[in-house]
Order: structure tokens, then sequence, then C-alpha cells
């Protein structure tokens, strides 16, 4: 099956993507301390702004757009260009932004020029078109190798917190130079065409209704750390940004499904396959259920112990924010298999926008006084009450096309198994001293006891995984 090797050549390259941070996340915690890696997260999510208004909601678009005519060679090429000529002229327009806002600002300027680099990045940013044609390997291998000359350049040249600049420089130019390694693989789908028969700007107002979403989605992805920045330390932000980081690498692994569904969900749907769209979404939203379950209540049990070890005892406060934040592991997994797998591929550009407008409504309401109360603690609430607010909504807009028995089949008997591995490894966590030894012990004794209660249960994912691999 196709979209099984896709799920497993970007999940291999989600785990790869969580093992570079395993290895370099405590060492920058050290060699940055706090402070320094609060001025990257403070900078970076300001520098994210640009990223998203020059980008114009092209990823997701872009991806739909390329599926919908890939069996069109002439049609894929046209498409192609005039995306990417817009995307450019949009990427230069945000970059003369960011210049006047750079004029603007009293400090962190050295920071900012060196993180201002991944918006020219984005501009050559044509992963998009890969997806669209499901062609996972290509995007999978460029990143491997990026992040492996990222991992040793950070090793060879980050060594005190003077070196935040040139640290922030390796991850702006990593990101520049893999996007341009992807441009000699287009040659085996598109031809030539000519400048004058192209309408780039056709493209701007669909793009822009998907972009509406996006905009809302940055809000309560970085404005936390923006807001957490200006309105308590860049500390406080550092002290966020560690704790969703790591969600967000774990989480990773999970939504891995969306990339390699949307572009699959709509070829079919535009093949009038509509009840093979339905149940798509159900085997998907089944799969990240039976996934996120144990890693939302894995992190949960194993915090305490896994910050001071990780991150050191200077990020001692990170732990609260990890418990609380695990929420949204779930959370996001249901909404991206909702949202991403079944709203924009089948064209409901419109729900899916409402509700990340309606999350992002509820981080700006809620967000200022849980800062002012309880500092990043409050940014993490906010969060998780954003992404509920999400998957919320796009639980309410589907209630009348989708069977919410088939949606939520044996979600019983994985939250039961995944309390029962709570319940263990937390026990476990509280009894056994704190090292690296004792807490993979802790992993390992709750992915078994996971599994274990799975079978027993018999839940309908072990079945379901055994028919993937059998036609593998």
């Amino acid at each position: 099956m196709q979209v099984v090797k896709n799920y497993l050549y970007n999940a291999s390259y989600q785990v790869f993507v969580l093992l570079i941070p395993l290895i370099t996340t405590p060492y920058l915690a050290r060699v940055l301390g706090p402070t320094g890696v609060g001025i990257n997260a403070y900078t970076n999510s300001i520098i994210q702004y640009f990223i998203l208004f020059g980008s114009i909601g092209v990823n997701l678009y872009g991806n739909r757009q390329i599926a919908f005519v890939r069996d069109d060679k002439d049609k894929m090429t046209k498409t192609f260009y005039e995306i990417f000529l817009m995307r450019i002229m949009t990427i230069v327009l945000a970059y003369a932004a960011f210049l006047i806002f750079l004029m603007t600002t009293g400090s962190y300027h050295a920071y900012y020029l060196a993180q201002s680099v991944s918006i020219i990045a984005a501009a050559f940013d044509i992963s998009w078109f890969f997806m669209g044609v499901e062609n996972f390997g290509v995007t999978v291998l460029r990143n491997f190798v990026v992040k492996i000359v990222t991992l040793i350049s950070i090793f060879t040249f980050v060594k005190s917190f003077d070196d935040l600049n040139i640290y922030i420089m390796i991850l702006s130019l990593s990101l520049l130079i893999g996007n341009m390694t992807l441009f000699p693989n287009l040659r085996r789908y598109i031809g030539k065409v000519k400048l004058k028969n192209l309408r780039i700007w056709q493209h701007l107002k669909p793009s822009m209704v998907l972009f509406v979403p996006q905009i809302a989605t940055q809000i309560y992805l970085v404005v936390n750390k923006t807001m957490l920045g200006s309105m308590t330390s860049v500390q406080a932000a550092g002290y966020f940004d560690q704790s969703d980081k790591m969600i967000k690498m774990i989480l990773a692994v999970v939504t891995a499904t969306g990339t390699v569904m949307l572009p699959h969900v709509a070829n079919a749907f535009m093949k009038g396959e509509v009840e093979k769209t339905k149940q798509f979404l159900y085997n998907s939203f089944s799969f990240v259920t039976a996934l996120s379950v144990p890693m939302m209540f894995g992190i949960a049990a194993i915090s305490s112990k896994f910050v001071p070890l990780f991150f050191t005892d200077k990020f001692l406060a990170v732990t609260p924010l990890m418990m609380v934040e695990s929420v949204v592991i779930l959370l996001i997994a249901w909404s991206n298999a909702l949202g991403t797998q079944y709203l924009l591929p089948t064209n409901q550009n419109g729900a899916f926008t409402k509700s990340v407008v309606f999350g992002a409504a509820v981080n700006i309401i809620v967000n200022i006084p849980f800062i002012i109360f309880w500092g990043a603690l409050g940014a993490t609430l906010s969060t998780v009450l954003s992404e509920l607010a999400v998957t919320g909504y796009q639980l309410y807009v589907l209630r009348r096309q989708i069977d919410y028995h088939s949606l939520f089949i044996d979600i019983e008997k994985y939250f039961f198994a995944g309390i029962i591995m709570f319940i263990m490894v937390y026990s476990l966590d509280r009894m056994l001293p704190n090292s690296w030894t004792m807490l993979i012990i802790e992993v390992v004794v709750g992915m078994i006891c996971y599994g274990i209660f799975l079978m027993i249960l018999k839940a309908k994912i072990i079945k379901m995984a055994k028919k993937m691999l059998k036609k593998e």
C-alpha cells in the first residue's frame, strides 16, 4: 500500500527528527542556558510571523492543487510555476516588511538578522509539490542529510552563550540549503512553460482562504512565546519553548499521517469516492488515537524524572508545563485527522478555517489573564484550551457527515489501557532513582503494559495493523 509506505517514510523521518533534539537540546540547555534558549525562542517567534505572511497558505494549498492535477503533466507544470512564482513575490514583500520592523525595534538586532535567513529559505520551499505527487522519499532523504549536517555544525561551532548568533545562523542556513536541494528532483515531474501563459495571481484568493486558518493556527503556536517574552521574561519564553518543543516533537510522529493522507484523500474525493474518504478518516482516526493516548499519559508520567535529566535542574520549571501540555498530543492528533485529513481534502475550507479561528480567539481571550496570573503555566493552559476548542468545533461541524460510533470505535479500550499504563509508570517514577537507565525502564514497561492491555481487550487496531503488514 502506497499510503503505508508514505507513512513509514514520514514516520521514520519524524523518529529521526526526534532523535536530533534528544541529542542537541540538552547540550544547548547547558551551553546557552535559559536566557540563550529564551532569546532564540522569542526572536524566532517574531520571524515566524513574517514567514507566515510571506507563505500565504501555499504549503496546504499547493499540496492539494498538485494532488488535483498530478495526472496531467502540462497542468501540473503550469500549476507549479504559478504557485512557486507567486510565493517568491509574497516572500519579497514579507522581507521588506521585516526590514521596516528591524528599524523600529531597539534590541536583538543581530539575532533577528540571523533568524531572517529563514524568511528567504521559505521562498524556495517546494516540499508542497512533492507531497502533492506523494513522493515523500525525496523530502525525507533531503531532511536526513540536512539534519545530520546541522547536528555536526552545532557541536562544532556552538560552545557557549556567546555563540548564540552562530547557532541561529546554522538553523537558518540549514533550512535554505535544504530547500534548494529539492529543485533537481523537479525534472522528472514537470516540463518547460512559457511565462506569458502563466496566471500567477489566480491562486492568490484560494490560497488566502487557507492562509486565514494558518494565521489563526500560528497565533496559538507562536504568540505564547511572543507574549511571555514581552510580558514576563525571555526565560519564561524559554521554559515554555522547551516544553512545547518536546511535546511537538513527539506529536510529529502522530501527525505524520496528515501529510500522507491529504493528497491521497483529495485524489479519492476528486474521483467521487465519498464513502472511501470517510473510511480513510475512520481508520486514520483510530490509528492516531491508539498512538497518541499512550504518548499523552506516558509524557505526563515521566516528566518529573525526564526534565532534570534532559534539561538540567536550571529548567525544573518545565516539569509542570510538560505534564499539562501532554493533553494536546491527543487533541492535535484528533484535529489533524479531522481537519488536515478530511475537511481540507474534501474542500470544506470554510469549516476548517472557522475551527482554527475559534481556537485562536479562545487563546487570545484567555492568554493575557492566564499569563499575568500563572506565567508560563498560564500560556500552557491556554494552549490546551485552544486545541480543545479546535477539535470540539470540528467534531460539531462533521456531526451530520460522519458516524461518531465508527469514528470513536474502541476509544474506551485505548483510554483504559492508557490509564493503567499511567498508574504503573507514575508509581515506578516515584520509587526509582533519577537516572537514564531507570527512565528507559519506565518507558519500556509502559509500552509493554499498553500493548498487552490492547491485546487483552482485543482492540480493532491490532487487527488493522496485522492486515496492513500482510498486504505489505
